[in-house]
């Protein structure tokens, strides 16, 4: 026998686990299928920002508005999966002073808050600053621990009744006259999956799970670095004020500071070449920022792979200009018990999972509100038992596992 649900969510990343949460706290039968650990893909291996939205304001006022407003809400529901750090967009010598009056002027129309300090203030804020910091402004970035943040979605989706199950890769899917009529699991389950409808939150992996049904998205993944050093004395998050490019944040952390990111297309998102140029470039261009983090010890590298749909990424041309999400129904393509979700960021996972649950419900048939942006998340009060929910989904990525289960 099959086992059945109403809604089957493929991905248990920061989009896949908030779909659960949000669909199970409308009252939906739900199950969450993995093929590893929950955080295992691209959630679990970012450099942990919370955008205030001053990265994109100059470029994409929507994508700028998305995130001061996912700020605000996460600052209130996620409790010890964020740590409020703020953060300092710094213009050093040789950086052009337009952008920076344009950046500023920007996230003050948006509403996003901003400080303007002098190079003697910013000084005083970090104290190791470049000398050559000309001036800077303040902004509420935040430090993002994905590993506990998608644990707490997870368990409260489970506390609603979902089924949760990490370490349960997809093999087959089987489509029939439009629909897509089971899902053949492997692993934990071992089973065939008969759901009324199916998400596909597989992030980088979207093309491939989308394949399976005879769909196609097309993705554009790019891989990037991040270099945690030993570094303690790190207040808020650092941001280069320029446009876009490799080594222009750091990201503190209690005892290290991460460096990041460089941002090249790869073909696979599991079996991609990694070059030690870009991590020697970032930890060189977040020294123009922080000197000292140059001889510091490295503690670990990871690389993170985003989920880019390649749609989007052509259109763009370039790095510069905000990344947003896409929700297709593939009741366009044919499959019309089918979505997925692609593209976005981190901090815009619970809007991204809203908009995927809003759509799941007009297909179903279901009248129900979210309730995901008002409803605390669970444990987020006490850092050990999230952290033994991290354990527990086997949920450990390498962007916090300086601070997960080390409290």
């Amino acid at each position: 026998m099959a086992i059945e649900t109403d809604v089957l969510v493929v991905g248990g990343g920061a989009t896949g686990a908030g779909v659960a949460r949000d669909l199970a706290l409308r009252g939906i039968d739900v199950t969450l299928v993995e093929r590893d650990g929950l955080t295992s893909g691209t959630s679990g291996r970012s450099h942990g920002l919370l955008h205030s939205g001053a990265r994109y304001a100059e470029a994409d006022r929507v994508g700028a508005e998305e995130c001061i407003t996912e700020n605000r809400i996460l600052k209130e529901i996620a409790g010890a999966c964020i740590r409020d750090t703020g953060g300092l967009f710094v213009q050093l010598a040789g950086d052009d002073p337009d952008y920076f009056e344009a950046k500023r002027a920007a996230c003050e129309d948006i509403g996003i808050p901003v400080e303007t300090l002098d190079s003697d203030a910013a000084q005083e804020r970090v104290p190791d600053l470049a000398a050559e910091v000309e001036r800077a402004f303040e902004v509420p970035d935040a430090v993002i621990y994905p590993s506990r943040l998608v644990a707490a979605n997870a368990a409260d989706a489970r506390d609603h009744g979902a089924a949760i199950h990490p370490h349960a890769p997809v093999e087959d899917v089987l489509v029939e006259d439009g629909q897509v009529t089971g899902v053949r699991v492997g692993g934990a389950i071992n089973d065939t999956i008969e759901a009324d409808y199916v998400v596909n939150a597989t992030g980088a992996w979207a093309g491939e799970f989308a394949a399976m049904a005879g769909l196609d998205v097309e993705m554009q993944p790019t891989r990037g670095v991040m270099v945690s050093v030993e570094y303690d004395d790190l207040g808020p998050v650092l941001n280069r004020c320029r446009d876009p490019d490799d080594g222009d944040i750091v990201v503190p952390h209690e005892r290290e500071a991460v460096l990041g990111t460089t941002s090249v297309p790869v073909r696979d998102p599991d079996e991609y070449e990694t070059e030690q140029r870009e991590i020697e470039e970032s930890i060189e261009e977040c020294a123009a920022m922080l000197p000292p983090v140059a001889d510091a010890p490295e503690v670990r590298t990871w690389w993170g792979v985003r989920p880019l749909y390649a749609p989007d990424e052509d259109e763009r041309g370039g790095r510069g200009i905000s990344r947003g999400f896409f929700l297709l129904d593939h009741a366009d393509d044919g499959v019309d018990n089918m979505a997925s979700i692609v593209g976005g960021k981190l901090t815009t996972y619970r809007q991204m999972a809203e908009a995927t649950a809003d759509l799941v419900c007009d297909g179903i048939g279901v009248d129900a509100d979210c309730r995901t942006a008002d409803r605390r998340l669970p444990s987020v009060d006490d850092p050990a038992q999230l952290d033994a929910l991290v354990a527990e989904f086997d949920g450990q990525g390498p962007t916090d596992e300086d601070v997960v289960g080390s409290v």
